[in-house]
């Protein structure tokens, strides 16, 4: 039988030791409900290779995308904190995990150790450089800008998946548009296009991401060093749209 209490209404009902407990558990619920849901979105993160979306953690597990997002800024800055190896970055619109800059290169020689890594040629990534910087652009606008024909840098380029075609240039012949790739963004590490590194700095973010060892020309050997493109030459709008798929 539950006690109960004398008021000025009368004798009024109170809540057991029991019940008590029970109140607290369901105070303590909203919490733990939160700290489940975002281990779940923590092994989401982790397990996918592209960058997640928001919308798409949320249409998956049912949730409200405000509630998505603030359990993802609070696990990313939990992974700032020292004593992580790994950091939760925002990426061409989504979020993966990657490692934090101070571990890079011990990371990268591990990697090698395991596979030979991604290389760009130095016309591809002239070209490259062309591209994300003055696109879209037509082939003779980079022959243009380069100096030499690029039919087979252009290709290279496709295969990887750095670039594709955004349609046709209503010109004389129509020639065929360029523009770079989400997977150009991921494999930069950038978030959008504004975030598109000078031309100095963009060798460097290539040698990191896709690779350490200095790129290598497609020339023959001692043939004429081909001169690479101004930054005054490729410097231009950069708000371009991605290609999303």
């Amino acid at each position: 039988m539950k006690p109960t209490e004398i008021t000025e209404n009368g004798p009024a009902e109170t809540l057991s030791s029991d019940e008590l407990l029970s109140q607290d558990s369901l105070e303590d619920r909203a919490p733990a409900a939160d700290a489940e849901l975002k281990a779940v979105i923590e092994a989401i993160v982790y397990v996918v290779e592209e960058p997640v979306l928001v919308s798409q953690i949320a249409e998956a597990l049912d949730e409200p995308r405000e509630r998505v997002e603030k359990l993802i800024a609070e696990l990313a800055a939990e992974f700032e904190q020292p004593g992580h190896g790994i950091a939760i970055r925002e990426v061409a619109g989504g979020y993966k995990i990657a490692t934090k800059p101070e571990h890079h290169e011990r990371v990268r020689t591990f990697v090698k150790s395991l596979r030979p890594p991604l290389k760009l040629s130095l016309p591809a990534l002239e070209t490259l450089a062309v591209i994300a910087y003055k696109q879209p652009v037509t082939a003779p606008e980079i022959l243009e800008i380069r100096g030499v024909q690029g039919v087979g840098v252009l290709k290279t380029l496709l295969d990887r998946k750095l670039i594709t075609t955004a349609g046709h240039k209503e010109v004389i012949g129509r020639p065929i548009l360029y523009k770079t790739t989400r997977e150009f963004l991921v494999q930069f590490g950038l978030k959008d296009l504004n975030e598109l590194p000078s031309l100095k700095e963009f060798e460097e973010i290539r040698r990191l991401a896709l690779g350490d060892e200095p790129v290598q020309s497609e020339q023959a050997a001692g043939s004429a060093t081909q001169p690479q493109a101004s930054e005054q030459a490729v410097s231009g709008d950069t708000d371009a749209s991605i290609d999303e798929t």
